[in-house]
């Protein structure tokens, strides 16, 4: 099925990060996970995760593999997927993450880099009185990372303001000329 999925998601400029089928009373789901590639900054949006959908859907209906009634559910990987392969670091780049280690300790930092060259992550943890510090950490060392969501960072980013009427955005432009 994956071999089926994949040309047409790489075709659309996105990876295919895991492909799974499961049971849902008499229908089979398969449930499709997409993200962005290695070299993409930022995250998928829906949109482009709709765009991709009808393809994959054509791909696998032309080979048929649950031969019969499925659903198809395409997807992001979200905020809680864990960090388990090392582009997973790559995409979490610039995020607050938490990672647990083999020796049972946690490391909470923003990550900062991290390569296959060097097998480190670098990561930005808070030191003694506020002042940031520079910790890596081996790869190997890593049983488990998270990204951690910042709701105070989302709070703070730049978003268009709202008109208060009618909760659209202010486009005054679009106004005045429909009057």
């Amino acid at each position: 099925m994956r071999e089926a999925i994949e040309p047409v998601v790489v075709d659309a400029g996105l990876h295919l990060e895991d492909v799974t089928v499961s049971r849902a009373g008499a229908r089979s789901v398969v449930r499709v996970v997409l993200d962005l590639p290695d070299d993409v900054e930022g995250n998928l949006d829906l949109d482009t995760v709709a765009e991709a959908t009808h393809p994959i859907s054509t791909a696998l209906d032309a080979v048929d593999p649950l031969h019969g009634a499925y659903t198809l559910e395409v997807s992001t990987p979200g905020t809680d997927r864990p960090l388990t392969e090392p582009r997973h670091f790559r995409r979490a780049r610039g995020r607050l993450v938490r990672l647990q280690l083999a020796d049972g300790g946690t490391v909470e930092g923003r990550l900062r880099a991290g390569s296959e060259v060097d097998p480190g992550l670098v990561l930005d943890v808070p030191g003694t009185r506020g002042a940031v510090t520079e910790r890596v950490v081996p790869l190997v060392d890593v049983v488990r990372g998270q990204v951690q969501v910042e709701l105070k960072r989302a709070l703070e980013a730049d978003l268009p303001e709202l008109d208060e009427t009618d909760g659209s955005t202010d486009d005054t432009t679009a106004r005045d000329e429909e009057a």
